[in-house]
């Protein structure tokens, strides 16, 4: 018998084939990772980047872009 390590809930004792295997809790539904087969135990399954799209914050579109030669120019225009 083993534990999710998130809630605790009892998880039965399947066949698992590989260490690294990802299954979902059946009470909280976190996602788990086969982390010993003999005794089945098992920890929270890595967070995949790919899906954290929604969190990437990219300003790239917003970025100012700055030309040396013209703030050069604006600046001597402005010496007496």
């Amino acid at each position: 018998m083993s534990y999710c390590p998130e809630c605790e809930a009892v998880i039965e004792d399947e066949e698992f084939d590989d260490v690294g295997e990802v299954i979902s809790c059946p009470e909280c539904g976190v996602e788990l990772e086969v982390i010993s087969i003999d005794p089945v135990e098992f920890d929270l399954a890595p967070i995949d980047d790919e899906d954290d799209d929604e969190f990437s914050f990219d300003d790239s579109d917003e970025e100012e872009k700055w030309d040396d030669e013209e703030y050069d120019e604006e600046e001597e225009e402005e010496e007496p």
